[in-house]
């Protein structure tokens, strides 16, 4: 049984990162597809696919991406910030810059799950899941 799906989440992409695969496979939910959209669209994955059928909620294959010249991945450090036992949350003038803006804070909002920046943009707070870069 799995306590903090999300942190089993991050785990998943940081293991397979530093095993340098390609595809990783992650058992699905809502707020999980939400946040491999957020990664999608700031250019931290390469591609995704939700996949039904496999259990009851499905499975997301995510693509990794790396530089083709070096070879390093796109993301080198996930931190897991709100945690079941201490959430974090975050008001709109408030809202965490990751390594001074180079990185990306992924918050669930009343606007749905979006990157800080976007938060900035909506002047909307909320709880802050995790940092990328």
């Amino acid at each position: 049984m799995i306590t903090d799906p999300i942190a089993d989440y991050l785990t998943r992409l940081r293991n397979a990162i530093k095993a340098n695969h390609r595809v990783v496979e992650i058992p699905a939910s809502n707020l999980k597809k939400e946040i491999t959209q957020v990664l999608h669209s700031k250019g931290y994955i390469q591609n995704y696919k939700f996949e039904e059928g496999v259990n009851y909620q499905g499975v997301i294959k995510i693509a990794l991406k790396y530089n083709p010249l070096k070879k390093t991945p796109a993301i080198t450090h996930l931190e897991r910030v709100s945690k079941p036992g201490l959430r974090k949350y975050a008001k709109a003038d408030e809202l965490p810059r990751v390594l001074n803006g180079l990185g990306i804070a992924i918050l669930s909002t009343s606007k749905g799950v979006i990157s800080d920046k976007e938060a900035r943009q909506q002047n909307v707070g909320g709880e802050v899941i995790c940092y990328v870069y």
